[in-house]
Formats: structure tokens, sequence, C-alpha cells
């Protein structure tokens, strides 16, 4: 039970951090200093400030999910252990509440792809 809770709880770590990897390439890529300083060099880019805030959402919308679903799973993969340790019967039902922490980066990555594909 203890592998599947940190397995959980590595991908949402490495969800996590790959979103703020997104966020500051969005900032950096479309900051209006660096735009100017690479019109001098080559053509503009076809950019907007629309669409750096959307990629700058849907990132925030992985990161946060992530985040939340770590919490959530760190409380859950804690009790879940308990109450396996007490009842080795339960491990299926532990298992589903499991699964349903990290729903929580599902839905996020659900709303990323959404955000993403409108631009």
């Amino acid at each position: 039970m203890r592998k599947i809770v940190y397995g959980f709880l590595a991908f949402n770590g490495l969800v996590f951090l790959v979103s703020i990897g997104i966020i500051a390439f969005v900032l950096i890529a479309y900051h209006p200093q660096t735009a100017a300083q690479t019109a001098d060099q080559v053509a503009p880019p076809q950019t907007s400030t629309g669409k750096g805030i959307a990629l700058l959402g849907a990132a925030m919308a992985t990161a946060g999910s992530s985040l939340g679903a770590g919490v959530a799973l760190s409380g859950v993969g804690a009790a879940a252990i308990g109450a396996v340790t007490e009842k080795p019967g339960m491990f299926g039902l532990t298992l589903v509440y499991v699964g349903l922490a990290e729903g929580i980066a599902i839905y996020g990555i659900v709303i990323s792809i959404m955000i993403l594909g409108r631009i």
C-alpha cells in the first residue's frame, strides 16, 4: 500500500514541477521586454497577450490541482495504511479512496486540455 501511495505522490510532484516550469517559460517568453529584444533579431512571433494568459491559466490549473491532490493524498494515504494494517480486507476499499483523491489532479489536467484546445 505504501508503494502505491508513494507512486501517486511522485506522479503529483512530477506534474506540479512540470507545471511550474511551464509557468516560468510563459512568463519569460511572453514578457514584453523579451518580445522587443527578439524583434530586432528575427521576425516577431505571432503571439498575443491573450494566448500567454491562456497558457498561464492552463499551467496554473494543472499545478494547483496536482498540489491539491498531493495534499489530499497525504491524508487519505496515511489513513488507508492504518486501516489496512488493522484490517487487511479493507485494501480494496482504501484503494478506491486513494483513487478519488488522485482524481483531483485529473480534473486539473482536463481543464488544461480544454483551455489549450481553445487557443
